[in-house]
């Protein structure tokens, strides 16, 4: 397996794994896969990373601003999807890490996640790279998934830099 910074030619296959994360009904609260152009202007492009093996993207990671203004330059909420067929190998540990490190050279100080709290394997991964639950937020939206509405919770976690904004 090889971490690559994503790129334009990974858009069919990151936007597939997209959605299956979206299929699967506990990674996200979109209901339809975004364009090309509009996933990438919502991602920054010096955090965002793919895992590949020899044939194909296996996962991909990306740090999205939680904020325009200035103040909050250095937070960012990430997003993580694995194919299901690449689950439990170490991709979405590489991943993390990968974007984890890119966010400390990068300046960012804090990384913030927001997750569905069935989603235990995306839980502990962020656990496991040194997240911590600062709390779930109850009924935080309503998701439409298998033609019916449910409100959702959401475990929100955060993890500090150890060496970002320490000035």
């Amino acid at each position: 397996m090889e971490i690559t910074p994503m790129l334009p030619e990974h858009a069919a296959e990151v936007l597939g794994i997209f959605r299956l994360g979206i299929e699967g009904g506990n990674a996200t609260f979109d209901t339809e896969v975004p364009t090309w152009e509009r996933f990438d202007a919502a991602k920054t492009p010096e955090h965002r990373f793919v895992a590949r093996d020899a044939e194909r993207v296996l996962g991909w990671v990306a740090l999205s601003p939680i904020s325009p203004r200035p103040v909050f330059a250095g937070v960012a909420e990430v997003s993580i999807y694995i194919h299901p067929a690449a689950q439990g190998r170490g991709v979405g540990r590489a991943l993390l890490g990968a974007v984890i490190d890119s966010s400390e050279r990068g300046g960012v100080w804090t990384l913030q996640a927001g997750i569905f709290p069935e989603n235990a394997a995306s839980l502990h991964l962020h656990q496991a790279l040194g997240f911590r639950v600062l709390g779930v937020r109850e009924r935080m939206g309503a998701h439409t998934f298998g033609g019916r509405r449910v409100w959702r919770d959401v475990v929100f976690l955060e993890r500090r830099s150890t060496v970002a904004g320490r000035d």
